[in-house]
């Protein structure tokens, strides 16, 4: 039996109350921006606690914007009472994290019963930075679908 997705509205509502667990990434200051059936958008301003120690944005706060995004996409294909956890993440860094703003977008490329192939790119906005962000760093990402334990 194939799961219908619900309209944007009730998918919204749904991973928002996914959200409210994901203790890491409101410790960061991350939050879910656009969400939508497959594709979603991660926004973080940055600040010093996210710099290294050449004031770039710290390259695990920027593979931590390609998981949420990959992940969350992957999510929203995924039956409510289902989860999904990373099972592996490459992440390619192309420039360095500069500016006030991290934009992450991920989105699904296949979606499998038991395994989604995602990716992942996150933006740095402000500063320097072109009116459309600079790439600075490209993501693929396997999600693995966790089903609920039958008890």
């Amino acid at each position: 039996m194939s799961e219908v997705l619900e309209p944007t509205t009730d998918l919204t509502t749904r991973i928002r109350r996914k959200l409210q667990r994901q203790h890491f990434m409101h410790l960061i200051g991350a939050d879910l921006t656009r969400i939508e059936p497959g594709r979603v958008e991660a926004t973080l301003d940055l600040g010093q606690q996210h710099q290294q120690q050449r004031g770039f944005a710290h390259g695990g706060l920027v593979a931590t914007m390609c998981d949420l995004a990959a992940g969350f996409a992957g999510t929203t294909l995924i039956p409510d009472d289902h989860g999904m956890v990373t099972a592996d993440l490459r992440v390619s860094y192309l420039h360095p994290g500069l500016g006030d703003k991290l934009v992450a977008t991920g989105w699904v490329l296949k979606a499998g019963r038991r395994l989604h192939f995602c990716e992942a790119e996150v933006r740095a906005f402000g500063g320097q930075n072109p009116a459309e962000g600079l790439l600075i760093a490209k993501a693929s990402a396997t999600m693995a679908v966790v089903e609920p334990s039958s008890k």
